[in-house]
């Protein structure tokens, strides 16, 4: 009988035909042991995976010849894959100890040393791979440990030499676009995972991926379409499934998103975001039990995540369940000081139970910790009205010595003294008691202390953050405006008038700042018990003094109105009152005039005509107390 031959054997492996090619190796090692048929059986065991036969191949390997780096490197390699980090390590550092120059050694020490999190021993590794023989590989395994250091601009500089050496390298366009994310680079991150799926249109990661960066620049339609795409090719991907509920979120279809996140949970019950995410969504139903639920699950998998613990507060806050509200918000904070969701839901909820100054200090620590960080800058995109005031503003400041371009709060302190006029108290309350709908005007609501430090807080805090299209800015308590005047004022109102506010806790509030000319809120109805609406502005720098004011109708809207039609769809609220024949009341401006009425009233703002210039831009103060239901007992 004729023996077979090693290359027999070499030339069925070369071919694939590792099947045939075995049982020629165990033969030829049969009869004759030779290191180079050692080493190549354990190859081949190790191409085919089987971990315990191909380790005991290369030790056998090693015996027959100790000097070999190859079968050091092998055993290295296949002690990985049975999850032996620890001594792979030290297979592969005795391949550079001998061959300080073997740039696959370091290279695979770098891929273990990553998979052990020695992220910084990793890039060390992959730097001497690099300063021995470059390649993509090395060059975009070496970004993805910079990544997981939290490098991501290191990172980049690194796929994108991957990338000079092969332009088409796909590990370095997927995982370029994953540190362009981690940067908040989203426009780059798109066209990375772009040019990716050009090559490769079957990759699941990369179009879920694609929908996280059209997600970040706030694409949500396409965002959509590409997570479809992902759970298309991976129909059990669960992040693609709570991406997809989070796109869903945020157009609005909010069953579908619910949907979609329970599709992620069935996936993979797991999915700690999921959960909470799916809370989110149920709790801006109104469907608070299940809410409640589904943050217990999160919570069941991830008992320190302070997100889930401070959303379940919102929820148990809504529920009137405030001593749970306070538990869970309690816990959040004790996991995660500066929370900044969990710091505005103390703020709320405080404010609710009428620990009004408390919560106030919550919401500006947590504006300081928000916007106090590092100096403001502008977007390329933000509209001509808020560059325009914040150019007046930036003027003002440094009149007063302030530095531009930073978080600032100027006064609000408490008053020694009243800073609510309790002159016509009695008055107000009769007035109030009679009234159908519930509509009160007051003049000269605050002291004249109190009114020039509220304008001195509004004019010189750089709180007025967020931009609406009709040409007026917000300023929320998230965003400092919170100060201890604006608690006490809130607390004198229910003090002065107990008949209107005693029962009510103060639920919202905020400030707005108008354009000389360009118009204010669109008709709409909040939801609240009772709604006070001031203006601080001097009446000098209204050119029209008819106008300026509130037009408030005689007209709620039908029950059946969830908020966002109750509060967003002002075609369907201005043909609402026209079938009903609504009756408005117009009320003109007047500095330190205060509005008091049912919140559930449709209004909006007057026709604006105010002189230019920044003191004479109109601020409007709102606040709102209670909630539209029977049961606002404050506890």
């Amino acid at each position: 009988m004729t023996l077979p031959s090693l290359a027999q054997a070499v030339s069925l492996h070369q071919q694939g035909r590792l099947a045939e090619a075995e049982p020629l190796y165990r033969q030829v090692l049969a009869a004759a042991p030779s290191y180079q048929a050692q080493y190549l059986l354990a190859v081949l065991l190790y191409q085919q995976q089987r971990a315990d036969a191909a380790l005991e191949a290369v030790d056998q390997a090693v015996a027959l010849n100790p000097q070999g780096v190859e079968s050091l490197l092998l055993k290295g390699a296949v002690l990985q894959a049975a999850g032996r980090s620890e001594e792979a390590l030290q297979n592969l550092a005795a391949v550079t100890a001998r061959q300080p120059g073997h740039a696959e050694g370091w290279y695979n020490q770098g891929v273990v040393l990553s998979s052990l999190g020695r992220q910084n021993e990793a890039v060390a590794a992959f730097d001497r791979t690099l300063a021995i023989r470059p390649t993509a590989s090395a060059w975009t395994n070496r970004g993805v440990a910079l990544t997981a250091l939290g490098r991501a601009a290191d990172a980049v500089d690194s796929f994108d030499s991957a990338l000079a050496l092969d332009m088409a390298f796909p590990a370095a366009l997927y995982n370029r676009g994953i540190a362009l994310l981690a940067l908040g680079r989203f426009a780059d991150a798109l066209a990375a995972f772009d040019q990716l799926l050009a090559r490769v249109l079957d990759d699941h990661l990369a179009w879920n991926n694609r929908g996280v960066a059209l997600q970040g620049l706030e694409r949500f339609a396409p965002a959509l379409e590409s997570y479809d795409r992902s759970v298309a090719l991976r129909p059990d991907y669960a992040p693609a499934w709570k991406n997809r509920g989070l796109a869903l979120t945020s157009l609005k279809r909010f069953d579908e998103a619910i949907a979609s996140f329970d599709r992620a949970v069935a996936q993979d019950p797991e999915q700690v975001d999921a959960w909470s995410r799916r809370g989110d969504v149920l709790r801006h139903r109104e469907r608070f039990g299940e809410a409640i639920a589904s943050y217990d699950r999160a919570l069941a998998l991830a008992p320190d995540s302070p997100d889930a613990w401070s959303h379940r507060a919102a929820c148990l806050q809504m529920m009137h369940r405030f001593d749970e509200a306070q538990v869970s918000v309690d816990r959040a904070l004790s996991l995660a000081p500066d929370h900044l969701h969990a710091l505005s839901v103390r703020g709320s909820l405080l404010s609710e139970t009428g620990r009004v100054p408390e919560g106030m200090d919550s919401y500006r620590r947590r504006a300081e910790l928000a916007f106090g960080r590092q100096p403001h800058v502008a977007a390329d995109d933000e509209p001509d009205h808020r560059k325009r005031h914040d150019a007046e503003q930036r003027d003002y400041l440094a009149s007063q010595g302030v530095a531009p371009d930073c978080f600032h709060i100027a006064g609000g302190e408490r008053l020694a003294k009243p800073a609510v006029n309790p002159a016509n108290a009695q008055t107000i309350a009769a007035l109030w008691a009679g009234s159908n709908p519930r509509l009160v005007v007051i003049d000269n609501l605050l002291t004249p202390e109190a009114l020039e430090g509220l304008q001195r807080f509004c004019r010189g805090s750089t709180i007025w953050k967020k931009a609406y299209r009709d040409g007026y800015l917000g300023a929320m308590p998230d965003h400092g405006f919170a100060c201890p005047l604006l608690a006490q004022i809130a607390d004198e109102l229910r003090e002065i008038f107990p008949t209107i506010f005693a029962r009510h806790g103060l639920g919202q509030w905020w400030g707005f700042k108008y354009d000389s000319s360009l118009s204010g809120i669109r008709i709409h109805a909040d939801q609240a018990a009772v709604n006070v609406n001031f203006w601080i502005t001097p009446d000098e720098a209204n050119r029209n003094p008819a106008n300026g004011g509130l037009v408030v109708w005689d007209q709620k809207p039908p029950l059946d109105w969830d908020f966002l039609r109750s509060n967003g769809d002002e075609k369907a609220a201005r043909d609402f009152l026209a079938q009903t024949g609504a009756k408005p009341v117009t009320v003109p401006y007047r500095v330190n005039r205060a509005v008091i009425f049912d919140s559930d009233l449709f209004h909006e703002t007057d026709r604006i005509e105010f002189q230019d210039g920044y003191l004479n831009r109109r601020i409007n103060i709102t606040m709102l107390y209670g909630r539209p239901a029977a049961n606002q007992v404050l506890r």
